[in-house]
C-alpha cells in the first residue's frame, strides 16, 4: 500500500496507476479512492498516470482529530504533489473533492496543474447566504448530522439507496452492488471526521477560489442531482471561473460517473471512444461520463506522444553517426564501397569459374 506522512503526522493513502500524462482524482463524502476505480481503470488504461489518495479520515488513511477543513484537504494534495513531484496535472474533483480542487488552486496556484475537472461539485457554495440566495438552508444540514449522529449506518444507506445516485426517481434502474459498495465506503471513515466533513463541504466559500482559476476546466453536472443542486453549483461556478466549459446531463444523477456510463455512441467499444475522445476534430460525438474526461486531456496526451518521438528521433541520431562513420572507414581500409569491394567481386567470380572448371572436368 502506497502512504506517506503529512507535515502534522497524518497517512495519507493513495493510488498510482498506469504510465503518461498524469491525472488526479479526489473523492466525494464520505467515500475514498475507491469511488473512482472505474474511471482510474479507464484511463490507465490508455497511457494515462492515474493517481487518487483517500482524503484525511476517510478510507485508508489516519483519522486525525483535526484538520477536517478544506484548507487542511487542499494541503495534503499539495504535499502528494511534492513527494510525487508531478507536473501537467489534470486534477478532476467530485462533489466534496471538487471543492478540495478549487481550494487548492485558490491556495497553491497552477504551477502543477494544466487543467482542471469539476463534477457535481459544490463550488462555489452549498449554503443559502446573502451572496448565494439559490443555495441550501443550514436546516437541511443540520438535518445530516443528527442523522448522521442518530444511526449513521442506517443514515449512510438511505443516502446510497435514495438521492445519491437518483434510485428514488421513478423507473431508476436500482443497483444493490453499487449502494453496498457505497455504504462500505462511507462506514471506514473516521466518526469525527465525516461528521466533521459535512461544515467543510457545506459551509466552505470557494468563490475566491474559483477566480483564480487560469487553465481550462470542464464543469460536468446532472440537471437531477439531488445532492449538489446545478442551479447554485455550476451554473454560478461557470460564471466564475475564467473561459470555463459546462457540460450538462439531463436527467443526470449526483453520481454521473456510475450512472451515465451508457450515455455515449451505440456499439462504439471503450477503446474507439477513447480514440475518439482524443481526437478533437471528432469531440462532438457524445461520450460517457469517463471520456469526457479524456476530452479535457486530449492536447496533453498529444503534446507527450510528440515529445516520445522527438525523444525517439535524437536517440536514433548517434547509431546513424555510428553507420555513417563506419562506411567512412571501410573506405579508407578498401572495404565495401572501394577498390576493395571490386576485389572481393574478382575472388567471387574467380571462385565461381573454378567450380565450373572442376564440374566440367
Amino acid at each position: 500500500m502506497s502512504k506517506f506522512i503529512t507535515k502534522d503526522g497524518t497517512e495519507i493513502y493513495y493510488k498510482d496507476w498506469g504510465k503518461g500524462p498524469v491525472i488526479t482524482f479526489s473523492h466525494g463524502w464520505p467515500l475514498s479512492s475507491d469511488a473512482w476505480e472505474a474511471q482510474m481503470f479507464f484511463l490507465a488504461s490508455h497511457g494515462f498516470r492515474c493517481i487518487a489518495h483517500d482524503r484525511r479520515g476517510h478510507g485508508r488513511s489516519s483519522q486525525p482529530w483535526d484538520g477536517n477543513h478544506m484548507d487542511q484537504y487542499a494541503d495534503d494534495v499539495a504535499e502528494l504533489f511534492e513527494l510525487l513531484d508531478l507536473r501537467d496535472v489534470v486534477m478532476i474533483g467530485h462533489s466534496t473533492g471538487g471543492g478540495e480542487v478549487a481550494r487548492y488552486i485558490g491556495r497553491h496556484g497552477t504551477a502543477r496543474v494544466s487543467k482542471a475537472v469539476l463534477m457535481g461539485a459544490v463550488p462555489p457554495i452549498m449554503l443559502k447566504t446573502e451572496a448565494s440566495p439559490g443555495g441550501l438552508p443550514m436546516e437541511v444540514f443540520d438535518g445530516f448530522r443528527q442523522a448522521y449522529l442518530a444511526d449513521r449506518a442506517q443514515f449512510f444507506l438511505d443516502v446510497a439507496s435514495g438521492p445519491f445516485f437518483g434510485f428514488n426517481r421513478p423507473g431508476a434502474k436500482v443497483s444493490q452492488g453499487l449502494i453496498q459498495s457505497w455504504w462500505a465506503q462511507g462506514m471506514m471513515s473516521g466518526h469525527k471526521n465525516a461528521y466533521d466533513c459535512i461544515k467543510a463541504f457545506s459551509e466552505t466559500d470557494f468563490t475566491e477560489d474559483l477566480k483564480r482559476f487560469d487553465v481550462p476546466t470542464l464543469i460536468v453536472h446532472g440537471d437531477d442531482d439531488q445532492i449538489v443542486p446545478i442551479g447554485a453549483s455550476a451554473h454560478e461556478a461557470v460564471k466564475l471561473i475564467p473561459n470555463a466549459e459546462l457540460k450538462i446531463y439531463p436527467g443526470g444523477t449526483h453520481s454521473l460517473g456510475d450512472t451515465s456510463k451508457d450515455r455515449s455512441t451505440p456499439t462504439c467499444s471503450p477503446l474507439r471512444r477513447a480514440e475518439i475522445a482524443l481526437r478533437p476534430e471528432l469531440s462532438f460525438i457524445r461520450l460517457p461520463s469517463h471520456a469526457h474526461f479524456i476530452q479535457a486531456v486530449w492536447q496533453d496526451c498529444h503534446r507527450h506522444r510528440s515529445l516520445q518521438r522527438h525523444r525517439c528521433l535524437h536517440s536514433q541520431a548517434p547509431r546513424r553517426r555510428r553507420r555513417v562513420r563506419h562506411r567512412q572507414l571501410l573506405v579508407q581500409q578498401g572495404g565495401c564501397g572501394s577498390g576493395g569491394g571490386r576485389d572481393h567481386r574478382r575472388r567471387r567470380q574467380s571462385r565461381s569459374r573454378a567450380r565450373q572448371h572442376v564440374q566440367a572436368s
